[in-house]
């Protein structure tokens, strides 16, 4: 009786939708028209090419989306977490980007990568190299997303890394200070076995929203220029809103969540290991 109200919460919100999905992807069906026809498993023949072209963008969208505020967030923890003067105000300061809501990013880093009046090329421009259409580019789109959310990101890890930094043993510190290990040895065999649990959680964890992220890509792109930021998220928007093709982007939101699945499941086992060795 307790659990029935967050039971049927669930239901309607992720099970039913999912159902729904399920069999919208079986049928011709549009967002413009009324009416529907049983096509079987014609959307899935239909759209596996674009499913496994945007699959290589959003994979690698997400590892480095990952990777590279991960870096950044434990190099400025391990600086945090010494003894300097005006931490506490670093510390806040350094949360500001992950405060920001994604759109509010999007347009500040579209702004700064803007080929005509963006504060990048301006500064190209003032040190005499030639300016760069970063997001017009296929070459450079991706990377600025990249770099847009990397910087968005990054306090997330910043914080849990710093919060394991704070509840390491002292006296392992000490004692391999005493035993007359570097700076850089005591982080490779005293910090880094503490951080590695919590840091692998927390990279799955980013790695699977990124993997789902949308507002960003699409505020700051929309999924071009041509298809080369064009990941799983937008290519079920540029479906369902933009071709009207309710099927298919059904479809392809089925697949993509086969995609994820594995990924959670990766989650949930490397979960499972850490808990057991606790």
């Amino acid at each position: 009786m307790l659990a029935a109200p967050a039971v049927a919460l669930f239901i309607a919100v992720a099970v039913y939708p999912l159902v729904a999905s399920l069999g919208t992807s079986l049928f011709d069906q549009s967002l413009i028209r009324p009416g529907r026809s049983f096509v079987g498993l014609r959307n899935y023949a239909e759209v596996w090419p674009d499913f496994v072209d945007r699959l290589g963008t959003t994979l690698v969208f997400s590892v480095l989306a990952t990777v590279l505020p991960l870096l950044l967030g434990m190099g400025i923890a391990l600086l945090l977490n010494a003894r300097i003067k005006g931490r506490a105000v670093l510390r806040g300061v350094l949360m500001l980007p992950w405060l920001l809501p994604g759109v509010v990013v999007s347009f500040l880093w579209a702004w700064i990568f803007n080929d005509s009046y963006g504060v990048l090329n301006h500064v190209l421009s003032q040190l005499g190299l030639p300016e760069v259409d970063f997001l017009g580019a296929p070459g450079t789109a991706l990377a600025a997303v990249i770099i847009a959310k990397s910087w968005n990101t990054f306090p997330w890890m910043m914080v849990v890394v710093l919060a394991v930094l704070q509840t390491l043993p002292r006296e392992q510190l000490e004692a391999a200070a005493i035993d007359g290990a570097s700076r850089r040895q005591r982080f490779w065999h005293v910090s880094l076995p503490h951080l590695i649990g919590p840091v692998a959680l927390v990279t799955m964890l980013e790695f699977i929203y990124n993997f789902g992220s949308f507002d960003m890509i699409f505020v700051m792109t929309g999924g071009g220029p041509g298809t080369s930021t064009m990941t799983l998220a937008v290519s079920i928007y540029q479906y369902a809103f933009v071709e009207f093709s309710l099927g298919r982007a059904a479809a392809m939101g089925v697949l993509w969540l086969v995609a994820l699945s594995v990924v959670c499941v990766a989650y949930f086992l490397l979960n499972k290991r850490l808990e057991a060795r606790r």
